[in-house]
């Protein structure tokens, strides 16, 4: 049995290179090209090219390293160590567009569309001249005098110990009256009330004096001092008076907030408003009370916005929509908004009734350093760091004017009682002069 089958293997003819059939070459040169690499396969006897795409990646597939997954309970730990992502649930309908948008936040997508139509009409504005023209309003420098309002008179501090007072009744807005050694160190701030009869100033040694006006002679005399172990340096920041002068806000350093009764004798403090816990504040920058008299505003230097009810002495909204401190902030006549600005460089519009951000009025290139409505509330003035002073439409949310006599620091910004058909407003800041602005009318 093993010959016969030695016999017939020994017949059967076995393959070569030589014999190898005409479609196994084809193969390999068919399926050889440059780009692909090729492994050899030997196969006794037979030769082929097998082309694989394994070649060029092989070396980096051995040298990949695994990504390290973290695990479930790696992420539960950091979750309930409180270092994982916080869900965001502060979130409501943005009153300007109808997106969704952070509660007491600014509403991005407004702010570039606000930002895109202020490029776009920059753009286009030799081709809308005759429309822009329309639409704004124009003012004259009327009278510029050395080295902010009552109906009848300008009262004006230049960081010096004495206080100036300028008649608004004349075209020439002579100086009526100077107070010398008001304050030892110097006024930084200095506040009146609407009715024009009290005003209030507050030095860098950190008293805060009262004047009164004598309503035969026009001319302002010391009604008192603010008083006691909380008045010191650093104690009293900015002033704000109400609207009949019965009443002072004042802010602190620490982010207090205090008011004083200063028709009594005493001048007591009753109310003083917190921002923080006791004694880490963030510094306060600016104040305004209502005309109505129920609201006190505050801003900070951390850009929060507070508002307080005065009738309940407790916090009312706690509003955070500007990033950065807040140098201005101002109820309009109807204390129905609150406008409040600052290094932000936009104007921020708050609705008093439920505490929401209901707009923004963006053009400033620089830091805005005050801010003051018009006694119709049509209006808003705001002046900046550049020098550029600014009249709003609130109706149009636009910019209707813009003048920059200086490129100094305006510090102050406020409107003149309206006398006739034309609107008059003043500016003061780091030129050492007041200037005064009237309405184009072509009267």
């Amino acid at each position: 049995m093993a010959a016969a089958t030695a016999s017939m293997l020994s017949r059967l003819p076995f393959p070569t290179i030589t014999s190898a059939p005409r479609w196994a070459t084809f193969y390999t040169r068919f399926f050889n090209p440059r780009l692909f690499p090729t492994l050899s396969v030997a196969v006794p006897g037979v030769s082929l090219n097998i082309p694989t795409l394994l070649g060029d990646i092989w070396e980096s597939v051995l040298r990949a390293v695994p990504k390290n997954k973290v695990s479930h309970s790696r992420k539960r730990h950091r979750q309930m160590a409180g270092k994982a992502l916080k869900d965001v649930n502060s979130l409501c309908k943005c009153p300007g567009c109808g997106e969704t948008k952070r509660t007491h936040r600014l509403c991005q997508r407004c702010l570039e569309a606000s930002s895109y139509i202020q490029l776009k009409i920059t753009a286009r504005q030799a081709l809308w001249s005759p429309v822009l023209e329309k639409m704004s309003k124009q003012y004259l420098t009327t009278h510029t005098v050395d080295d902010a309002t009552t109906p009848k008179a300008v009262l004006s501090a230049g960081g010096s110990s004495t206080l100036h007072v300028h008649d608004t009744t004349d075209p020439s807005f002579p100086l009526k009256q100077s107070i010398p050694n008001a304050h030892k160190l110097g006024c930084h701030h200095i506040s009146t009330s609407r009715n024009g009869k009290v005003a209030a100033s507050a030095g860098f040694g950190g008293e805060v004096k009262l004047w009164a006006l004598n309503q035969d002679t026009g001319e302002w005399s010391n009604n008192g001092e603010i008083t006691g172990p909380a008045v010191k340096p650093g104690e009293v920041w900015a002033v704000a008076l109400s609207e009949d002068g019965s009443y002072l806000a004042s802010t602190t350093n620490d982010g207090r907030i205090n008011v004083w009764d200063i028709t009594d004798e005493k001048k007591a403090k009753i109310m003083e408003y917190e921002t923080g816990s006791a004694g880490s504040g963030s510094f306060g920058m600016s104040v305004d009370l209502s005309r109505d008299g129920k609201y006190t505003a505050s801003g900070h230097q951390n850009g929060a916005v507070y508002i307080f009810n005065n009738d309940t002495g407790r916090i009312l909204y706690s509003l955070s929509g500007l990033s950065k401190p807040v140098r201005a902030v101002a109820f309009s006549p109807a204390s129905s908004r609150l406008a409040a600005a600052g290094d932000a460089g936009i104007i921020a519009l708050y609705d008093m009734k439920h505490g929401e951000h209901v707009g923004n009025l963006t053009g400033h290139s620089s830091w805005i350093t005050t801010i003051d409505w018009s006694d119709t509330g049509e209006f808003l003035l705001s002046g900046s760091m550049d020098g550029k002073v600014k009249v709003w439409s609130i109706e149009r949310s636009a910019c209707v004017a813009t003048h920059s006599e200086t490129d100094k620091a305006l510090w102050t910004a406020r409107w003149l009682p309206k006398t006739g058909k034309s609107e008059m407003f003043c500016t003061a800041g780091a030129n050492r002069s007041l200037s005064f602005y009237r309405e184009a009318t072509g009267a």
